[in-house]
C-alpha cells in the first residue's frame, strides 16, 4: 500500500491510458463498476431509492456511471446535478448521454431551485468533487454539502468526501461527512490524517487496474508498513548465537513517582532481543528496577557509554536537575544513535542548543504535543507531518510521529505510515513500550531505519493481539508487552 499526491494519481491515470492504448472513459467505467460491486455486496439495500449527487467534473462522471450500473441491477436511482451554467468534462457528458438513453431521471439543482428533501434511511452517493479540487467549496456547493450532512442519511463518497482536498487536512464543516469513502487504487494523503477522520468514515480501497509499472518510476509520497514489509526486515537468530552477538542496551529512564514507565520500557526492551540490558536512573530507585526486572542490571554512572550498542532515553525520566544533567552527559559522551522519547524530548525542546548533539540516525518518538514543543506548533496534522519530514532531513534523525497512522520520516526524505495498532493502545505506557522495543532492536543490530519500521509495526501488532484477549477498553501497556513475542512469531513464520 502507498499514498500518492493528487498529481501523482493523475499521472498514474495518464500512464495507464498510454500503456494500454485506452481512454479515460474506460477507466471511469472500471471505477464505477468497482464501486457498484462493493455497494451491492456490502452496503446499499435494494428496497430503498439511491440519491446520487454529481458535480460536472470527472468525479461527477463517476457518479453518473454508478447511477446507470445500479439502475441496471434493479435499484431505484435518482440523480441530482449541481448546475453552474457550464458544460461538464467530456467524460461527464458522455456518461450523462448514457443516462438519458437509459431513461434514468436527472434533476438539475439551479441556483434558485430548493435543495431536495431526502427520505430517512435512503442512501446518498456523493460524487460532487474529487481529487482535482484545489480549494474549499463556496456558495451553492457549500450549501449543498451542508444540506446533505444535515440529513443524517448514510453517505457514500466516491474517491474523497466532496470538499476534502487530497493532500491536506481540512477544517470542520468544509466537506461531506461520509459514512464510507470508496477510494481508488491507493490512499490519498488526506485519508491518513486524524483531523480528517470526522469526514471520511470507513475507507475502502478499490483496485481499478491502474498499470503497476508506473510505481517503478516514482517515489510514493508515503509507503505503508504492513506484515510483509516487517517480515522482510526481520533477522532470525542463528543457532550458535550467544548474548554477546546481540549487544548491551542502556535505558536512561525513571524518576520518583514514574518508575513504572522505566519498568515498561525495560520489559519491552528485553522482549525485543538484546543480549543484555542495564538501567541508568539518576534518582536512586535501583531497588524497584531490580525487583521488577531481575534480567536487567542497574548502574549509577557508566564509565564508557559507547560500550552500549544502543541507548534509550526518556520514559518517566522527568525534568529535574538530576535528570537534565544525566541526559546532557549521555549526549556529550555518545556517538551512536539514540532512542529519545517523552521527557528526553521535552528536555531537548527546553534546551534547543542541545539538538545538534543528538547523533545522526537517532530515533525520536514524539506524540503530537511533544513534537510541537520540539518543532513548533502546527495548525493541522498535514502540516505536522510535513514538519516531521523536514526535521528528519535537517537533523538527520529518524522521526516517529505517533498517531493512528504513525508516520516514520527518514533522514533521506522517505516517509512511511504504519498500518498496525488500534485505539486500545491510546493509554499511558504505550509510548514507553515502543521506546523499549526500539532500543532492543537497535541493540540487536538493526539499522535505525530497520528498527523504526520493524519496531512500530510489531508494537502496533502486539497491541492488536492484546485487544483481542482483553478488549479495546481493558487491554493495558503490560498486555502489549506480553504479546510482543506473538507478534515476532507472526512475521518469522
Amino acid at each position: 500500500m502507498i499514498a500518492l499526491s493528487s498529481q501523482q494519481i493523475r499521472d498514474w491515470d495518464q500512464y495507464t491510458i498510454q500503456q494500454e492504448n485506452s481512454t479515460s472513459l474506460i477507466l471511469m467505467e472500471r471505477a464505477a463498476n468497482a464501486c457498484v460491486q462493493w455497494m451491492t455486496a456490502h452496503a446499499i439495500p435494494g428496497e430503498k431509492p439511491v440519491f446520487i449527487f454529481c458535480g460536472k467534473g470527472n468525479n461527477g462522471g463517476d457518479g453518473l456511471a454508478i447511477a446507470r450500473l445500479l439502475s441496471e441491477r434493479g435499484h431505484t436511482v435518482i440523480v441530482y446535478i449541481i448546475e453552474f451554467g457550464k458544460v461538464g468534462t467530456p467524460d461527464f457528458q458522455a456518461n450523462l448521454q448514457r443516462l438519458h438513453e437509459n431513461n434514468i431521471p436527472v434533476h438539475y439543482l439551479q441556483e434558485d431551485v430548493p435543495l431536495p428533501l431526502l427520505p430517512v434511511g435512503s442512501w446518498i452517493i456523493d460524487a460532487l468533487l474529487g481529487t482535482g479540487a484545489n480549494r474549499f467549496p463556496e456558495g451553492r456547493m457549500a450549501a449543498l454539502i451542508h444540506h446533505l450532512n444535515q440529513t443524517e442519511n448514510p453517505i457514500c463518497s466516491i474517491d474523497l468526501p466532496s470538499g476534502m482536498l487530497a493532500d491536506r487536512s481540512v477544517p470542520a464543516n468544509s466537506c461531506i461527512t461520509a459514512t464510507v469513502t470508496l477510494s481508488f487504487q491507493c490512499f490519498k494523503p488526506a485519508l491518513l490524517f486524524a483531523d480528517n477522520a470526522f469526514a471520511f468514515g470507513k475507507v475502502v480501497l478499490l483496485d481499478i487496474g491502474l498499470h503497476p509499472d508506473y510505481l517503478n518510476q516514482i517515489t510514493p509520497l508515503y509507503e505503508a508498513i504492513d506484515r510483509s514489509f516487517a517480515a522482510s526486515i526481520f533477522q532470525p537468530r542463528g543457532e550458535f548465537s550467544h548474548k554477546g552477538h546481540f549487544g548491551h542496551a542502556l535505558l536512561l529512564a525513571g524518576s520518583v513517582g514514574k518508575m513504572g514507565a522505566a519498568i515498561l520500557a525495560g520489559k519491552a526492551c528485553l522482549r525485543s532481543g538484546p543480549g543484555l540490558l542495564s538501567f541508568l536512573n539518576p534518582t536512586g530507585n535501583q531497588a524497584i528496577l531490580q525487583i521488577a526486572l531481575p534480567e536487567a542490571m542497574c548502574l549509577t554512572a557508566p564509565a564508557n557509554y559507547n560500550v552500549y550498542r544502543a541507548v534509550g532515553c526518556g520514559p518517566g525520566l522527568g525534568t529535574s536537575p538530576e535528570s537534565t544533567a544525566a541526559l546532557k552527559e549521555v549526549l556529550n559522551n555518545t556517538d551512536r544513535p539514540l532512542v529519545l522519547d517523552a521527557d528526553a524530548l521535552n528536555l531537548l525542546a527546553m534546551h534547543a542548543d542541545w539538538q545538534p548533539l543528538v547523533p545522526y540516525f537517532s530515533i525520536v518518538t514524539p506524540h503530537p504535543k511533544e513534537f510541537d514543543r520540539l518543532a513548533g506548533s502546527s495548525s493541522s496534522e498535514s502540516e505536522r507531518w510535513q514538519k516531521a519530514i523536514d526535521l528528519a532531513r535537517s537533523r538527520g534523525w529518524v522521526v516517529i510521529l505517533k498517531g493512528h497512522f504513525t508516520l516514520i520520516a527518514m533522514p533521506g526524505g522517505k516517509a512511511y505510515f504504519n498500518t498496525s495498532g488500534n485505539a486500545s493502545m491510546a493509554k499511558g505506557g504505550s509510548g514507553d513500550v515502543l521506546t523499549g522495543m526500539l532500543t532492543g532492536l537497535l541493540t540487536h543490530g538493526y539499522s535505525s531505519e530497520q528498527a523504526a519500521i520493524l519496531g512500530v509495526y510489531l508494537h502496533g501488532r502486539a497491541g492488536e493481539l492484546a485487544s483481542i484477549g482483553y478488549g479495546m477498553e481493558s487491554s493495558l501497556a503490560t498486555d502489549t508487552i506480553e504479546q510482543i513475542g506473538a507478534a515476532f512469531k507472526e512475521i518469522g513464520a
